[in-house]
């Protein structure tokens, strides 16, 4: 498991939209934007409904994170983290898990999901295996992934 420094987790617990990649069941790509936050160790997000990702992690626990940093090196390189991992689906929690990560993403005072009585959904975990991209989370802060 690759531990996550200060600067990987202030970048996850940010605001900014993670690009989520999971595998499809013909062994291309599914790309979406997901919100997301920390858990320990492990990342996580939450999804009301078995959407396609949720499908592909219970087949395929394999997933990919990037996140967009807010840095860049001197030559005009933007900063990005890239987090690859194993996810681990649970049953159950997502309402309140995306209610703690909309104070985040939307701001205070709102409410989400915006029902009275949302599905419970999944919360998926992910344990970092590897960290790459761009910036201090970076091996030797240049990046590369």
């Amino acid at each position: 498991m690759a531990v996550l420094n200060e600067p990987a987790r202030q970048l996850i617990e940010s605001g900014k939209l993670a690009h989520c990649v999971t595998i499809n069941p013909d062994g291309g790509p599914q790309v979406t934007c997901v919100w997301v936050g920390l858990d320990g160790d492990d990342i996580v997000m939450a999804h009301l409904g078995a959407w396609q990702k949720v499908r592909n992690l219970r087949r395929d626990a394999r997933i990919a994170l990037s996140i967009e940093g807010s840095g860049s090196n001197p030559v005009g390189m933007q900063d990005y983290l890239v987090v690859h991992g194993r996810a681990e689906i649970i049953e159950g929690g997502a309402a309140e898990l995306l209610q703690r990560l909309a104070f985040v993403y939307v701001g205070p005072g709102v409410k989400f999901p915006p029902m009275d009585d949302p599905p419970p959904g999944y919360v998926v975990r992910i344990r970092p295996d590897r960290i790459g991209g761009h910036g201090p989370w970076a091996s030797g802060e240049s990046g590369g992934s």
